[in-house]
């Protein structure tokens, strides 16, 4: 996968920078929680909940995903006789948006007063801002749709998660249970909604949304995440 190496390497530089590697952790925690904010309502329906869960956690909060990502280097082999090369290929666009999810949060932790200290709503906007770089938003914002929309075509295909729960056991006996466990989430979150355009539609019309507000000079387009969670 041509996204393995550059993801890999930024794994190295995260691991090599134990700074570094605390700043992106506090940003993904923020951001996480600013997620649950922005799609309460969806987490708040059964339906939805366990996609959110998944968006949040495996895609779109900036997470260390080094383990899974190591998983998928030493299982491609593997992954491409047992499962078909398309859903190889989503996992292959699942790296890329943490590839580009990293190089976007370090990016604005670079435009930060201190990428060490508390985090405001403002501060955020601001250096959202003076990276300018609209287009790495914009494909972001495309890539999770990408995801999200194959997800929901291979949900269709009986074939597929049987294939998975062939290769659950043998996943975990060569410890790859962490790319497994990933697979199979996404593929739970996207049956559970049998039908996913309402909640991909939703995804890429609020995302967008903040991402135009924000690049247009917003200074408070949704609430501290931080005091949210504590009300």
């Amino acid at each position: 996968m041509r996204a393995l190496a550059h993801v890999t390497r930024l794994h190295d530089e995260r691991r090599a920078d134990p700074a570094l590697a605390r700043s992106l952790e506090r940003l993904a925690r923020w951001q996480a929680l600013r997620l649950r904010q922005t799609y309460a309502d969806l987490e708040a329906q059964p339906r939805y909940a366990a996609a959110v869960d998944f968006f949040e956690a495996d895609l779109y909060g900036g997470a260390d995903f080094a383990q899974r990502d190591a998983d998928v280097a030493r299982i491609a082999p593997i992954m491409a006789m047992m499962l078909p090369a398309r859903v190889v290929g989503t996992v292959a666009v699942a790296m890329e948006v943490n590839a580009l999810s990293q190089e976007l949060d370090r990016a604005l932790l670079a435009q930060l007063p201190r990428a060490d200290a508390p985090l405001t709503v403002a501060e955020y906007c601001s250096a959202y801002r003076r990276m300018n770089d609209r287009p790495g938003r914009e494909r972001q914002i495309r890539l999770i749709n990408e995801i999200g929309t194959a997800l929901d075509r291979f949900v269709r295909m009986p074939l597929i998660h049987g294939a998975l729960v062939m290769m659950r056991q043998p996943a975990k006996l060569a410890g790859m249970s962490v790319l497994h466990d990933f697979l199979e989430r996404g593929f739970d979150a996207f049956r559970t909604m049998k039908g996913a355009d309402e909640f991909l539609a939703t995804i890429v019309g609020r995302e967008t949304a903040l991402m135009e507000a924000i690049l247009g000079g917003a200074t408070a387009p949704f609430a501290d995440p931080q005091l949210a969670a504590k009300d």
